[in-house]
């Protein structure tokens, strides 16, 4: 039963770690990119609206829920030191708590709230714009990676002997 319901935790905590990259990466990518080939003003309302679409029970259930889940993983890889995959649970956890969430909460989100704060048709917007958009990928690729890796690690950790985390 208990390696049923770590399983279950681990393939979610995967797949939704999974699919949070593919949304960073997606920014990454090309989203951003368009974003950047329009004129500063609009593309400073554009991300303006982008962020607060952003903000809709889709996305906070795919957020919240992968770092929940990340979350509970990290305190039961606490009791599997006696397995190989509890490695892989807690740095597939860890990678995204904080390569993903803890990137997101001290660097991206702020930068998007001084954005929202931002008159788009100020006579300043191609400088912040400017600014915000090169620190604001960086971090992105950062939060990109880390939530890749923790679907990697948690998928090393699915695929390790059956006594070690499957049913």
């Amino acid at each position: 039963m208990i390696n049923s319901l770590l399983f279950a935790l681990t393939f979610f905590s995967a797949l939704s770690c999974g699919l949070m990259a593919g949304v960073f990466f997606a920014f990454s990518a090309f989203v951003m990119d368009g974003l950047s080939r329009l004129p500063a003003q609009q593309s400073i309302a554009a991300m303006q609206f982008i962020n607060a679409a952003a903000f809709n029970p889709w996305f906070a259930t795919a957020f919240c829920g992968t770092t929940a889940a990340c979350a509970v993983l990290t305190g039961v890889s606490l009791f599997m030191w006696h397995k190989p995959a509890g490695i892989f649970h807690l740095a597939g956890a860890l990678l995204y708590l904080i390569g993903a969430i803890l990137v997101t909460l001290l660097f991206n989100l702020p930068l998007n709230g001084a954005l929202a704060a931002f008159d788009a048709k100020s006579a300043e917007a191609v400088n912040l714009w400017a600014g915000y958009f090169t620190s604001w990928m960086v971090w992105n690729h950062l939060r990109t990676l880390g939530a890749l890796a923790a679907a990697a690690s948690l998928t090393i950790a699915l695929l390790s002997p059956r006594n070690l985390c499957a049913p």
